[in-house]
């Protein structure tokens, strides 16, 4: 019943911002007929498409507008002014009482607040859909003395937060079947695709470990930079619904003013942001993808001034190394107008079908990338290029990644950061260098090292076996050989034998002689 009530609700804040009108080209005939009654029935909006539905989704609740923020990603799917319009949904909800926060944490911890925490302020200072934060000071203990005095933020998940969403999770998914079914434009839209994806995503993030988890990760890639830090996790006193790490001291980077005021250098910090996030998508193929300001402050501590701190890791992005080798290749063919090479790098990674023609696939290329160059480098956004490379596939059945949109619309962030701090970055200039020097250590003699070195425990398993493997391949032979069909050709085996022998000799000299030199020129690189 309550979900049948629920389902009523989505569909009267639907009519209430004229959504059905958005829809009715779409629709079958049967079922448009129906909707025009509806929106006779409606009050005319003047407000942007964009807007009602941003409007709408916020009207519907915080999963609502959860899924709205992940469907603002999908510029791939949705038109320019109704992604942008959904990017500003904000994820905040009031939060949840202080008792029933001590007592998440008490039963997590397996202690008293007192215990744990010489300090703890019960009231968040930030409350989303799924989880709030709090500040604290660890009290320490015999096992853990660094703990004393460390000041701490501490991430709980929001009570009863499961039910709710697999009640909203249920009706997304009956939703986008009716869409499926009702609209024209169902199936190439892949509604069920895209609740299924929003689901995903959205079970993970109710892990708390998974986010702690990543955000380890983030911090041992760039344990050594001195441009972004991560907070540690303290693993004794993570779980599933509580997460305890170290306190970051920074300002947003959205206080622009207050930055500015404090002496903070913008086109460095500019420059760093786009440094920082290459970094991490072609090094280690390994991205926070939830860059909104909110999650992003700058140090003013003196040993760490103007250095940026990562929050909130619950959002990531991974690339295999095919998806980074594409993404490279791709920028730096945009870059020299060879069209033609990006058309061959949409055949070669078996996106686009086999039978496609190399030349029309190049002219819608062309037509997508050519009026960019009619304006300054600095002037143009990597992130729409690639999200209308994107939109182009899709004319020729290209199923594009979700890790490639997720991809997308983080560097769209980063681009938008980067121009709101130095509104004459050139995100080509800093981007170039990272891309390039990846393309060479993948392609060049660098990268052929690596791989020898990757490939080394390998061989050392592989090369002694050799041996034991030629002779029982030429017993297999000679077994064959003792069989009355082969005895009219056993002399032209014994002949062909013998010079296997021969040859095998050679090959096996030679190979040796390689492995040896190879050896030595990765013992001397290494050196």
């Amino acid at each position: 019943m309550s979900r049948i009530i629920r389902l009523s609700i989505i569909f009267y804040t639907a009519w209430r911002f004229n959504l059905f009108g958005l829809i009715r080209d779409n629709l079958k005939p049967g079922v448009r007929r129906f909707i025009l009654g509806l929106i006779a029935s409606t009050s005319p909006s003047q407000l942007p498409r964009g807007e009602r539905i941003r409007l709408a989704l916020e009207a519907l609740g915080p999963i609502f507008v959860k899924f709205g923020q992940v469907l603002s990603t999908r510029r791939d799917l949705l038109p320019d002014d109704v992604s942008n319009e959904l990017a500003k949904l904000q994820d905040r909800v009031p939060p949840f009482s202080n008792e029933q926060s001590k007592a998440i944490i008490e039963k997590a911890l397996g202690h008293s607040i007192e215990v744990i925490f010489s300090s703890f302020d019960a009231t968040p200072v930030a409350s989303a859909s799924v989880a709030q934060v709090h500040f604290g000071v660890l009290r320490g203990n015999e096992t853990h003395p660094e703990w004393v005095d460390k000041e701490i933020a501490i991430k709980v998940l929001r009570p009863g937060i499961l039910p709710v969403i697999e009640s909203d999770l249920a009706l997304m998914h009956d939703l986008a079947r009716i869409i499926e079914k009702v609209s024209e434009d169902g199936r190439r839209l892949k509604p069920r695709e895209v609740v299924a994806e929003f689901d995903t995503y959205l079970h993970d993030e109710l892990d708390l470990m998974r986010e702690a988890a990543n955000a380890s990760q983030l911090r041992r890639n760039f344990a050594n930079s001195d441009k972004l830090m991560i907070p540690e996790m303290i693993w004794d006193l993570c779980h599933t619904n509580v997460i305890v790490m170290e306190r970051m001291y920074g300002i947003s980077i959205g206080k622009t003013q207050e930055l500015l005021a404090a002496g903070v250098d913008f086109k460095k910090l500019a420059i760093d942001g786009v440094e920082i996030f290459f970094t991490q998508v072609f090094e280690y193929g390994f991205f926070h993808a939830d860059m909104h300001p909110g999650n992003i402050l700058v140090s003013l501590d003196p040993n760490t001034f103007g250095r940026y701190i990562s929050l909130d890791f619950g959002i990531v992005g991974n690339l295999s190394e095919f998806d980074k080798n594409y993404l490279a290749q791709n920028f730096l063919a945009f870059f020299n107008r060879d069209y033609r090479r990006v058309a061959e790098l949409h055949i070669e990674s078996g996106w686009v079908p086999a039978n496609t023609r190399l030349e029309e696939l190049e002219g819608a290329v062309r037509t997508v990338c050519e009026p960019y160059f009619d304006r300054p480098l600095k002037d143009i956004s990597l992130g729409i290029v690639l999200m209308r490379l994107f939109q182009t596939s899709r004319r020729f059945k290209v199923e594009i990644q979700p890790q490639l949109t997720l991809l997308q619309k983080t560097l769209l962030n980063v681009e938008g950061l980067g121009r709101q701090l130095d509104p004459d970055l050139d995100l080509w200039k800093t981007a170039k260098p990272i891309l390039e020097r990846w393309v060479s250590q993948q392609l060049g003699l660098r990268g052929f090292i690596e791989g020898l070195k990757k490939e080394a425990p390998n061989w050392a398993k592989i090369l002694p076996t050799l041996p034991r493997l030629i002779a029982e391949n030429l017993e297999q032979v000679h077994r064959k050989e003792q069989r009355p069909e082969f005895d009219l050709l056993k002399q032209l085996l014994v002949d062909e034998r013998r010079k296997r022998r021969q040859w095998l000799g050679i090959t096996l000299f030679l190979s040796g002689f390689l492995i040896g030199a190879l050896l030595v020129l990765v013992r001397i690189h290494s050196i």
